[in-house]
């Protein structure tokens, strides 16, 4: 079974590999001749349900220990909850943040996939319905919020195929936005990290976790953390087991960057343990 596994993701990240901008619309920037070339392929080879279960588990033990509780949480500092095993996150109206607001997007992805389950509120909720972490909290036992974690908790397998959609997309997205002097490096750190499963599972985790890196305002001081600069940032070494490994290293180099640059009133260096814990599992054998 644990070869199978390793098989199925290795097929999925080599589709992602092979999905470039082929669309009938003219490309948004030229490639030059010396850039990699996305094979003009539009094959996706899907996860089977078992190795879906296995990331998804994974991911939601990531964010939360696996816990039901952490299906619906509030970070204390932020001005926003996280939702479901990726910690997609929601605005409370009238605030409106650096960072890309994935929860929104999470419901629509059910929504086009024709899902009806979902609690009623939340289809009928623009924003996050809570101004603050304290309502957030005097309601967390309240109907809205314990109908959401028992749907969340039940449709696991829904939230891992948006997160490995995400996936998908991102590095069409990083290879448009990368500095071109960066982009060779990009792609090739690219394929030698998926070379191994725990990388694979690497590339699908930290687009979830820290993003894509190609949004401007996930930045300070004009620098990132996304996928597309840890990408930039690893060092030159091997395919495979080594390249995961330094994926891992780059990941808590770009993250200690960001603590670093950001304002001191936010207290990220809290976080740095959690985040480097996170980044740790890369760097091992699923």
């Amino acid at each position: 079974m644990q070869a199978y596994l390793h098989t199925t993701i290795f097929c999925l990240i080599l589709s992602i590999l092979m999905i470039s901008a082929c669309s009938t619309e003219p490309q948004k920037r030229p490639h030059k001749q010396n850039e990699p070339q996305f094979e003009q392929q539009h094959s996706r080879i899907e996860l089977s349900p078992s190795a879906k279960r296995k990331i998804g588990n994974k991911i939601w033990q990531n964010e939360s220990n696996g816990s039901l509780s952490g299906l619906t949480h509030w970070n204390d500092g932020e001005e926003f909850p996280s939702m479901g095993i990726g910690h997609f996150i929601w605005y409370p109206e009238h605030f409106n943040g650096r960072w890309t607001e994935s929860f929104p997007l999470f419901v629509a992805y059910a929504q086009q996939r024709g899902v009806t389950s979902m609690p009623t509120w939340i289809t009928t909720s623009k924003h996050c319905p809570w101004p603050d972490k304290t309502s957030f909290m005097r309601d967390f036992n309240g109907s809205r919020l314990s109908s959401l974690r028992s749907w969340l908790a039940n449709n696991v397998s829904l939230q891992t195929d948006y997160i490995i959609q995400t996936s998908r997309q991102a590095l069409p997205k990083i290879m448009d936005a990368a500095p071109a002097q960066y982009r060779d490096r990009i792609h090739a750190n690219y394929r030698k990290v998926s070379a191994s499963a725990n990388g694979i599972y690497a590339l699908i985790d930290y687009v979830n976790f820290k993003g894509d890196g190609t949004n401007p305002t996930e930045r300070y001081k004009e620098q990132g953390w996304g996928l597309m600069w840890v990408l930039m940032d690893m060092r030159d070494v091997p395919a495979g087991q080594a390249a995961a490994a330094e994926f891992s290293a780059a990941a808590k180099r770009c993250l200690d960057r960001r603590i670093q640059n950001s304002p001191p009133s936010r207290g990220e260096k809290r976080w740095r343990a959690g985040w480097h814990n996170r980044c740790n599992t890369y760097a091992k054998a699923l």
